[in-house]
C-alpha cells in the first residue's frame, strides 16, 4: 500500500474543463487524488472561489497560469494565490529576473504575513507543445535542450522551486540540478491513451524513472467514460 500512496502523491490530475459543475464532479469521482491542476480556462471561467471548494474537500492546488507580465503585476498575483492557499503555481521564465525575484519576495512576505505555507513557484520553460522547427519560426535559432537548461538555472538563481519539463528534458535537468529541483512533467501519455496536442511525450513510468517529481496528467484519466478506473489503472501500470 506505501508504494501506491507513493505513487498517487506524484500525479497532478489536470482539470481541463470550462465548468465548476464539471471540475467538482472529477473531484469527487477521484477521492484518492491528492493533486489538481487549475489551469487557464478553468480559472478564467470560475474564479479563486474554486480554488477553495476544491482545497476544502481535502486536496492540493498547483495553479498553472503561467504568469508572465510585469514584476508589480505578477507581484499581486502572486499575493492573491498565496491568500487562496494554492500549493504550487506557475511564471514564465521568460519574464525575467526581476518578475521572478518580486515573485519569490511576496510570495514568502504574503505567506509569513498570513501564516501560510509559501506555495512553490514553478518556473515555465519551452511549452510542451512546441518543438525545435517551432522556436526557429518564432526567431530563437538555440534548439529547445540548450534553453531549457539556461532558463532553468536563471530560474533557480532567482529563488524559484522547479520547471515545467517535458519528460525529454527530465535527465538532463536532473544530473543539472540535483534532487531537491522540483520536475513537474506533462506530455506524459499511458500506453492506452492518444498523445492529442503534445510532441515531446513519455509513458508515466519512463518519467518518473528518469527522475520526474510530478506528472501532470488531464486527458487520459478525465476524458474516459470512468475518470477513477482510468486513474487507478495509472496507478497500477506505474507499479507494474
Amino acid at each position: 500500500m506505501k508504494a501506491k500512496d507513493n505513487l498517487v502523491e506524484k500525479i497532478i490530475v489536470a482539470l481541463d474543463v470550462a465548468e465548476r459543475e464539471k471540475a467538482l464532479s472529477l473531484v469527487d469521482e477521484l477521492p484518492e487524488v491528492r493533486w489538481f491542476k487549475i489551469g487557464l480556462e478553468l480559472f478564467t471561467s470560475c474564479g479563486p472561489s474554486l480554488i477553495e471548494e476544491i482545497k476544502d474537500k481535502g486536496h492540493q492546488i498547483f495553479l498553472d497560469l503561467k504568469l508572465h507580465d510585469i514584476p508589480n503585476t505578477v507581484a499581486g498575483a502572486i499575493r492573491a494565490a498565496v491568500r487562496h492557499g494554492v500549493s504550487m503555481l506557475t511564471l514564465h521564465i521568460f519574464g525575467g529576473r526581476e518578475m521572478m525575484l518580486k515573485a519569490r519576495e511576496v510570495a514568502q512576505e504574503e505567506s509569513q504575513r498570513k501564516g501560510l505555507t509559501s506555495p512553490k513557484l514553478i518556473g515555465v520553460t519551452i511549452l510542451t507543445s512546441l518543438n525545435d522547427e517551432d522556436l526557429e519560426l518564432l526567431g530563437l535559432k538555440e534548439k529547445i535542450a540548450p534553453q531549457i537548461l539556461r532558463l532553468s538555472h536563471l530560474a533557480r538563481e532567482c529563488g524559484l522551486d522547479g520547471c515545467v519539463c517535458s519528460p525529454q528534458e527530465i535527465s538532463l535537468l536532473r544530473q543539472e540540478h540535483g534532487p531537491e529541483w522540483l520536475l513537474i512533467t506533462p506530455g506524459v501519455r499511458p500506453a492506452w491513451a492518444a498523445s492529442n496536442d503534445q510532441k515531446r511525450i513519455l509513458s508515466p513510468a519512463e518519467a518518473l524513472n528518469l527522475g520526474a517529481s510530478f506528472l501532470v496528467i488531464g486527458r487520459p484519466i478525465i476524458g474516459q467514460p470512468s475518470p477513477r478506473q482510468a486513474f487507478l489503472k495509472l496507478i497500477e501500470e506505474l507499479k507494474s
